[in-house]
């Protein structure tokens, strides 16, 4: 281990959970790099990922986003089109585009919306789209009849979180240069909403493990009660 990492775990109490607010301020504090480092979330969850009801796949939208704007393809029918570029999205996109993106297998965006009338176009291109998350889903609120507040709201900082086959949830939740506050109220919006999305099923304890840390930083425990 660095001297660097050592100095900054040692402001950290091993097996203490801290407070959000607390959390917060000491991940600012163990945030030395010289680049704007990525403050994430980690959270091990009590699920049984074998399951497919137990699976959790939810959205939150971060009230300071991540600091990170996303870009948004808009898969839409010509009479949408317009719509769609004045919400803000990226790209417009229609079906010459899907057979595009069919034939090549090159995306240029991080974020998929569609409106329900365009999603059996999309399933051509779903063997390309779906193993990189970006398939459009009503559960994501990235498929619906109201482009403006899917594609606003996603500008603003809507994020979908999901576990992974290990049971863990990973989530940017801002940089280390928001200050406390925007940091604290992205942690307990993405805290809320996490708890939210508890699978009737699973029993025991939902949240076992919550972290918080910068890129290149130490971990640092925090409640989730």
């Amino acid at each position: 281990m660095s001297k660097r990492m050592s100095a900054l775990k040692a402001k950290v109490e091993k097996n203490k959970q801290y407070g959000v607010e607390e959390a917060v301020k000491l991940v600012k504090e163990t945030a030395n790099v010289k680049f704007d480092a990525s403050v994430e979330a980690h959270a091990k969850l009590g699920i049984d990922t074998k399951k497919s009801e137990q699976q959790v796949r939810a959205t939150v939208v971060l009230p300071h986003g991540t600091g990170k704007t996303k870009t948004i393809a808009a898969f839409v029918a010509p009479d949408k089109e317009k719509e769609a570029k004045e919400a803000g999205a990226d790209f417009v996109y229609g079906e010459e585009e899907i057979k595009k993106i069919k034939d090549t297998g090159k995306i240029e965006f991080e974020v998929a919306v569609t409106t329900p009338d365009l999603m059996p176009k999309l399933a051509q291109i779903a063997k390309i789209l779906g193993p990189k998350g970006l398939m459009p889903n009503p559960k994501t609120d990235t498929v619906g009849p109201n482009l403006k507040k899917m594609i606003e709201e996603l500008k603003k900082g809507k994020v979908t979180f999901k576990n992974d086959d290990t049971g863990n949830v990973h989530q940017l939740i801002g940089k280390a240069s928001f200050s406390e506050t925007q940091l604290a109220e992205n942690l307990t919006a993405f805290l809320d909403a996490l708890k939210k999305a508890k699978p009737a099923s699973a029993k025991g304890a939902f949240i076992k493990n919550f972290i918080i840390c910068s890129a290149m930083g130490p971990a640092i425990k925090v409640s989730s009660n």
